[in-house]
């Protein structure tokens, strides 16, 4: 049997990963079947199965990466850059209904809860020392601590998520963002 180059492998995962990410935006968790799967990937269950343990191990996958991505851009420009990126380029952030999924999971699934925490410290830990630095800068307000401001952005970014994902978006979003920007920064910072 020929072995498979490690960048064929990781092609194959990345293909796999986009075409999970728009069967489980467009049907959930519960309604990205694996013949659903299937179709989308546009790959048989052994292939699939063959990079991940299971469907829970795929969406995962998935949502750490989504949450990676996030995260290089949090760590360079800030959440709210995260967000109005969204805003502007609606296209590019299919996986928006997977993170309604994973928020459902969270809730409702302690096996998947218990996984999450594991995996998805990365985007909240860039989001804590880009706030950190831009303190440190004194860009920020000091009367509210980082954790504080992080769990606002958080809770901001949630509630941005849900109303795009439910094709509520709107004409005022990006004047909100920078209501939300304007309230963590300092007064006299620019």
């Amino acid at each position: 049997m020929p072995k498979v180059s490690e960048d064929h492998l990781a092609a194959r995962r990345s293909e796999i990963l986009d075409g999970a990410r728009r069967c489980f935006g467009e049907f959930g968790y519960e309604g990205a079947t694996v013949r659903r799967l299937e179709e989308t990937t546009g790959l048989s269950r052994g292939a699939i199965f063959h990079h991940f343990k299971d469907k829970d191990g795929l969406f995962l996958a998935l949502a750490q990466e989504d949450a990676r991505r996030m995260a290089e851009v949090a760590a360079r420009q800030g959440l709210v850059q995260v967000m109005r990126d969204i805003l502007e380029q609606p296209d590019r952030f299919e996986w928006l209904g997977t993170r309604l999924e994973i928020a459902r999971r969270l809730r409702t699934d302690p096996e998947f809860r218990k996984s999450w925490a594991e995996k998805s410290s990365e985007l909240t830990d860039a989001t804590l020392a880009r706030l950190e630095r831009q303190k440190t800068a004194g860009k920020l307000r000091e009367d509210v601590p980082k954790d504080v401001m992080h769990d606002y952005l958080d809770l901001v970014l949630d509630g941005l998520v849900a109303r795009i994902a439910s094709g509520q978006g709107g004409p005022n979003l990006s004047a909100v963002l920078d209501l939300v920007e304007a309230s963590v920064r300092r007064p006299d910072s620019t």
